[in-house]
């Protein structure tokens, strides 16, 4: 690696955003890395992803940011992609009790096909919807501390929570690599041809 490249970022980060179709996984990235929202609802087709570059504690920390596609037909995909990732971001619907449900599947998938020891953080999505809200606060949490990772609900329409989800996790990453002295030299990039990035019209997200 160049001295150049070094000193644009500390550490490479790869994040995997999971969760059923329709939670707003994509619009949580747009707003994150964007700072932008669309009442469109966006279906991810296999993989996308995005990527910012953060100031955390002093250090650089460019975030590769994949968006994984819900539907169960792409699941054979998006498998794939758990072990090259670092961090996961589970995603539900706080107006929609089967995402909430189903995210002890992704989780089993998690334990079955991610790299062991990485960190998770719990979201739950379109918090600004209060009057259709049917997943509490505490519902979450209680989910969240069963497994031991953290929580944060977010509404990625309002900007809310947004930045809190992506920097807590990134710092629990940059927290574990510091601890087991794993410079990003020995990161190895996930081949982005493998990846497609098309993105087809819906209906509406948060």
């Amino acid at each position: 690696m160049s001295a150049a490249k070094s000193s644009t970022y500390d550490y490479l980060i790869k994040l995997l955003l999971i969760g059923d179709s329709g939670v707003g996984k994509s619009c949580l990235l747009l707003r994150f890395c964007d700072d932008s929202f669309t009442p469109s609802f966006i279906t991810t087709i296999g993989i996308d992803f995005k990527i910012r570059t953060i100031e955390l504690d002093g250090k650089r920390i460019k975030l590769q940011i994949w968006d994984t596609a819900g539907q169960e037909r792409f699941r054979t995909i998006t498998t794939a992609y758990y072990r090259g990732a670092m961090g996961i971001l589970l995603a539900y619907d706080v107006t929609d009790e089967r995402s909430f449900k189903n995210i002890r599947n992704w989780i089993k998938n998690i334990e079955q096909n991610a790299s062991q020891g990485v960190n998770m953080i719990l979201v739950g999505n379109k918090c600004d919807m209060g009057d259709k809200k049917v997943i509490s606060k505490e519902q979450g949490q209680e989910l969240a501390d069963e497994f031991g990772i953290k929580f944060v609900e977010t509404s990625a329409k309002s900007n809310l929570g947004v930045e809190d989800a992506f920097f807590s996790l990134a710092r629990d990453i940059k927290k574990r690599l510091i601890d087991t002295q794993a410079p990003k030299e020995e990161k190895k990039d996930i081949d982005l041809t493998q990846a497609g990035a098309a993105k087809a019209p819906g209906g509406c997200c948060n």
